[in-house]
């Protein structure tokens, strides 16, 4: 088993000492956490090991967790990489892709691994029909969510269109080409409901939609691709995957049928898979240590985390120009 540590263990933290005190795959050492007070409560109320000094947590791990704040993320993520101990970070990587890149350079050096906690590429649903979804040429994604202020030291690009952002990516495999969008920040101090257009060298175009002020919550994609229609419910964790092939030449009585100007007919067919329901968070964890045993590319590897990092930049630096 590997040996763990958390570093910040507020809300999201909390439930990652949780889940690594249940796996099968570490062995949860303890955590750390700048309030030593609140720290304090937690290790009594749940009995984790609190280290009021975070080297000498660092030092007891094989694999540090990263829980802080963002604006926290470079400062722990550095230290952990230097003590040559692999790194499992909360998205966004970091604040500033230079960060984040700083962060590949010292995994490299130290020969060690490391994985972003895009929770949203475990989701059951996601993950069921990630396979099915070829070369998209059309994508739009809601992302909506009531207000919370936990989250708001970042804007919601960071906060929750991130999630949607390295989806796409995952699913996309073609260099991003252009990027638009718009931003209005209605409570916080950074942009609170955000749309951005991104556009890609092989002609797909991505239409995402995120807002942290609305009065229900909705985390939808949709994907259009050549002869299917693949619709993910993050939330519910429900798929819908619409599919299109030559009519036969006698249709039976209940298929469905359309015919376009030119004459030719389609055969309209559900193929919506069975969900197998897992806890995303713990998979993702466990993934990694599968990643470090195995000695292979993690599935959000550092690099993707980078990725979906600069292109919520470029969606923030656009908010600037209008």
């Amino acid at each position: 088993m590997l040996k763990a540590g958390v570093l910040g263990a507020g809300h999201l933290g909390k439930i990652h000492l949780k889940l690594l005190q249940q796996s099968t795959r570490y062995d949860l050492v303890g955590f750390y956490d700048a309030n030593e007070s609140y720290a304090r409560e937690i290790e009594k109320e749940y009995g984790y090991r609190y280290y009021s000094n975070m080297d000498e947590l660092i030092a007891a791990c094989d694999m540090v967790d990263v829980v802080t704040p963002t604006t926290f993320h470079h400062e722990s993520g550095k230290k952990v990489l230097e003590a040559g101990k692999h790194l499992f970070i909360e998205k966004p990587i970091t604040v500033t892709v230079e960060e984040a890149q700083e962060l590949i350079s010292l995994a490299r050096k130290h020969n060690v691994k490391g994985q972003v906690g895009q929770v949203e590429r475990f989701n059951d649903a996601f993950r069921t029909v990630q396979d099915r979804i070829e070369n998209p040429m059309f994508i739009e994604t809601h992302r909506l969510a009531e207000f919370n202020p936990r989250g708001t030291d970042v804007s919601v690009v960071l906060d929750l269109m991130i999630h949607d952002i390295d989806a796409i990516l995952s699913v996309v495999k073609s260099p991003v080409k252009h990027v638009s969008s718009s931003g209005v920040s209605v409570i916080s101090e950074t942009p609170d409901i955000a749309n951005a257009r991104i556009e890609f060298e092989n002609g797909c175009v991505a239409n995402l939609t995120a807002s942290r002020i609305s009065l229900k919550k909705m985390r939808k994609a949709r994907f259009f691709q050549r002869d299917a229609y693949i619709s993910v419910d993050f939330l519910t964790k429900k798929v819908e995957v619409v599919r299109m092939k030559d009519a036969p030449e006698v249709p039976g009585d209940f298929d469905m049928i359309l015919q376009n100007a030119e004459g030719i007919k389609k055969q309209i067919y559900f193929d919506n898979p069975d969900i197998t329901e897992t806890n995303a968070i713990l998979m993702e964890l466990e993934t990694f240590a599968d990643a470090i045993e195995d000695d292979t590319v993690p599935v959000v590897s550092l690099e993707d985390g980078t990725a979906a990092l600069d292109v919520a930049m470029q969606v923030i630096e656009n908010f600037k120009s209008l």
